[in-house]
């Protein structure tokens, strides 16, 4: 090991070429929000969002305020002082100017380099014409192929006698991923592309089915005089903060509290395999002046549970891979329309959105139990809302409040306050009513739905002296109906404290601790009844990120879980990582290692693998009881513009267990195998 670290080293100082760009650090930025988030699909979509901006970056002499915005860790402090500094100096000459600006600490700056690139401004934009299209657009060809090496209990032969009374205990399609992205842009005011997918267990080409289950296509027009946005086939919107419209990652509890605000509004390409997530139709913004008008229409099929024409439950995985699953496939029609008028000033913002959809002759009719007693029940449903945002100097106020069409109301608001550039607070109130019901909202909360919710969030962030950083947050909250596996109304708690420490290019370390009460319910020895009771969760997490030459970079990590029941049980759990990457300069390739060691006693105290994976696929597997993890990640160029990915993970349980996973997804034995590669064209 120490030789090949030589060699490794040695190979580093004989680059011929230099960067500053730690191109992984978004990726361990997203893999630090999907520790506080459930609901992984919405990571997934930050995830894809952002490592397309990566792969499409933004001229840092010539981006917009607008442009800036869709990077998520961005203050609105930050990006006035760098459209102040190119005001000021004009155009920057090298990234290396970015430590220049106070405002931007080395930490922002390593997450930002990804995004932009150093350009003198075009002053006069080439015409769209087919022959200029054809010349000067980029193209982008990505395919992939995922396999696991073990045989899954899904894809195992099982008798005609047990599959003719058993049809959903074997997959109907082979045990393999694929998928096929193309993607055309010319500059940023056309873009126009297209997905298919097939996921592990569904047919591909067999009796079944023939070719992809999934398709998606898209064209998008923007920046076009008076005309703002123009698309047609797939697409994402949002507006305000959520309450009634968002396709965008929810904001959550961070270390960043810009996390927590809403900043993209309109329409955005739907260019993701993700199936439920997104609208299909047409859709156009037209701008006057500050005002600016949206508007959009959406038919789509989705899948469910329909028993006669009552729809008993959604489907949203987008999995198609049993009898079961095909008989819930695009069972439901729904018609989607609405728009949005939006006034907008550099210091203040007030918009309307209407939204109204509907399920044709079905009608949304789950079984009654009470902790859904106040889902939505019904064959369409209509919401609106009001939101706002005004900036004063360095203090920010925004927010939103929404009715659903049974009366309910939601509202959101938050106060945002940067007295000094080193100094930064915020404070969000929100009020989701145990009866509000807004199919597409989605907002800041400790659920995955904007409904019975209320909760109080403050967080702060210092830099007291140069290199440190200090971050907290307080989330306090409580649901007042019940929740699912919870029998009564309940609250709970979350705080989090970070610091972070960091040295130009070489080394940055952070150590994080989060707390989490909750309460569900909970059986007590010799009493029959089930109380709701609080557990506790405790996170502690350290990592240090070396990197000792331009292309070698070292991170080491330590984490740490802990789960208690106050009149039950309690777990623990820990893991060791080290993760190396490799970026020789004089070969055409990138490598990465990553391996862990975890110890946990029971589920309840898994922790999560952050390990690099593939451009467009975001995955972070936890683990609980003891075993080991590795995963290498090796990238080629065959040529200046066509690269081909690998990426091999391999996890070994040391204790008792028989078995990997549960259900079809069950395999014997103690190990598990992935492989994936993807094939990137650029031309």
């Amino acid at each position: 090991m120490c030789i090949l670290l030589i060699t490794l080293l040695i190979s580093c100082y004989q680059a011929v070429s230099q960067t500053v760009q730690s191109v992984d650090k978004w990726m361990e930025y997203v893999d630090d929000l999907a520790e506080e988030l459930e609901d992984t699909e919405q990571v997934e979509i930050l995830y894809s969002d952002l490592s397309n901006m990566t792969q499409h970056p933004l001229n840092i002499n010539a981006a917009t305020s607008e442009e800036f915005k869709r990077l998520p860790f961005l203050s609105d402090v930050q990006i006035d002082a760098i459209l102040n500094y190119r005001k000021r100096y004009g155009d920057m000459a090298t990234l290396y100017e970015l430590k220049n600006i106070t405002v931007l600490d080395w930490e922002t700056i390593e997450l930002l380099l990804p995004f932009v690139y150093v350009a003198e401004q075009v002053q006069r934009k080439r015409p769209l014409t087919p022959k200029n299209i054809l010349k000067y657009g980029a193209n982008e060809l990505v395919m992939r192929y995922d396999r696991s090496l073990q045989e899954k209990q899904g894809y195992q032969e099982q008798p005609d006698s047990i599959l003719e009374k058993y049809p959903n205990r074997k997959y109907l399609g082979e045990p393999f991923y694929h998928s096929f992205r193309y993607s055309y842009t010319f500059d940023d005011r056309l873009q126009t592309g297209f997905v298919a997918e097939k996921d592990a267990g569904e047919p591909f080409w067999n009796a079944h089915h023939k070719v992809y289950d999934y398709y998606s296509a898209h064209v998008l027009l923007r920046n076009m005089g008076k005309l703002k946005t123009f698309t047609i086939g797939d697409y994402k919107a949002s507006f305000g903060q959520g309450l009634v419209l968002s396709h965008d990652f929810t904001p959550g509890r961070s270390t960043i509290l810009t996390q927590a605000e809403r900043r993209n509004n309109g329409f955005r390409r739907h260019y993701s395999t993700n199936e439920a997530d997104f609208l299909r139709g047409v859709a156009s913004a037209v701008r006057w002046n500050d005002i600016e008008v949206s508007l959009f229409y959406s038919y789509r099929k989705l899948d469910a549970t329909v028993a006669d024409t009552s729809i008993t439950s959604f489907k949203t995985d987008g999995l198609h891979r049993t009898t079961g699953d095909w008989e819930k496939r695009r069972t439901v029609t729904m018609q989607t329309y609405g728009g949005n008028i939006r006034y907008a000033s550099p210091n203040i913002v007030i918009g309307v959105t209407g939204i109204a959809y509907d399920f044709g002759k079905l009608r949304v009719d789950q079984e009654l139990k009470p902790y859904n007693l106040y889902y939505f029940r019904g064959t369409q449903n209509v919401n609106a809302s009001i939101d706002y945002l005004f900036k004063y100097g360095r203090t920010k106020v925004y927010g939103e409040t929404a009715i659903s069409e049974n009366g309910a109301w939601a509202t959101l608001n938050a106060l945002q306050w940067t007295p000094v550039s080193y100094v930064s607070g915020l404070v969000l109130y929100r009020s989701y009513a145990k009866d509000y019901q807004a199919y597409f909202g989605n907002a800041f909360s400790q659920s995955s739905t904007v409904q019975n919710e209320q909760g109080f969030y403050i967080g702060a962030q210092l830099t007291p002296v140069a290199n440190w950083k200090v971050s907290a947050y307080a989330d306090f909250f409580r649901f007042p109906w019940l929740k699912y596996g919870v029998d009564a109304p309940s609250s709970g708690k979350e705080y989090m404290a970070q610091i972070d420490y960091s040295v130009w290019r070489k080394l940055s370390t952070y150590l994080r601790y989060r707390y989490r009460q909750k309460e569900s319910n909970q059986t007590i020895e010799n009493q029959p009844e089930v109380s709701v009771l609080p557990y506790e969760q405790h996170r502690i997490r350290w990592q240090m990120i070396y990197t000792p030459t331009t292309c070698l970079n070292l991170r080491s990590s330590v984490d740490f879980a802990m789960y208690k029941e106050e009149e039950g049980s309690s777990s623990n759990g820990w893991m060791i990582s080290q993760r190396a990457g490799w970026t020789p300069g004089q070969l055409p390739l990138q490598a990465d290692l990553y391996i862990a060691y975890f110890h946990t006693d029971d589920y309840a105290s898994r922790l999560i693998s952050y390990e690099k994976n593939l451009l467009y696929v975001y995955n972070t597997p936890s683990f609980y009881g003891e075993g080991m993890r590795m995963a290498f990640v090796l990238r080629y160029y065959l040529l200046s513009r066509l690269s081909l990915t690998a990426k091999a993970g391999w996890t070994h349980y040391l204790d008792d267990r028989e078995t990997i996973g549960t259900g079809l997804e069950a395999i014997t034995g103690k190990d598990k195998t992935d492989l994936s590669l993807m094939l990137q064209w650029k031309f």
